[in-house]
């Protein structure tokens, strides 16, 4: 799958969905492959918006992540009106696990939120073995960040996927 950021600039663009709707006959990738990654700030921008352009996007297959989870208005209430796929563990909570007691608690509940409710998580910022094992034994479905690889350009991204690195 590819995830992308959407600025609040681009979400808030009359024809998004059109847009992510040619890009994705252009490049011929399957719309559940696509997740597009909003954060909470955007949802707050004009809610009865984003509420449609987040049903028409998911009406053609394209999956959505809350990016950044916990660090904007984190009101329990967008998980069930938003239909969202997907919840970003912000990296200011991953930083310090499994060190910090505060932090460790944050990250368990979000991933347990998530998980009660039929969401993948995934952690941001993920840069020692440490907070790998951590998370692996709290269940987080997925990681990113400087242990797994620094941003790459595509080439070098395609080689990497092909070599298979396995965390």
């Amino acid at each position: 799958s590819v995830a992308v950021n959407l600025s609040a600039r681009q979400f808030r663009q009359n024809d998004l969905v059109e847009v992510v709707q040619r890009i994705l006959y252009e490049t011929g990738l399957p719309a559940n492959l696509l997740e597009l990654e909003i954060t909470e700030s955007i949802i707050m921008y004009n809610i009865n918006s984003a509420e449609n352009i987040i049903k028409k996007l998911r009406d053609i297959g394209v999956r959505i992540a809350l990016d950044d989870f916990g660090t904007g208005y984190s009101s329990l209430s967008y998980l069930k009106t938003f239909s969202i796929h997907s919840l970003k563990v912000d990296r200011s909570f991953i930083r310090d696990i499994p060190d910090n007691e505060d932090d460790a608690v944050i990250v368990r509940s979000i991933l347990s939120l998530g998980h009660s409710l039929g969401l993948r998580v995934v952690a941001e910022g993920v840069e020692t073995e440490e907070q790998l094992a951590y998370l692996r034994n709290e269940a987080c479905d997925e990681i990113q960040g400087y242990l797994f690889s620094r941003p790459l350009p595509a080439a070098e991204c395609e080689k990497l996927l092909q070599a298979g690195k396995k965390l």
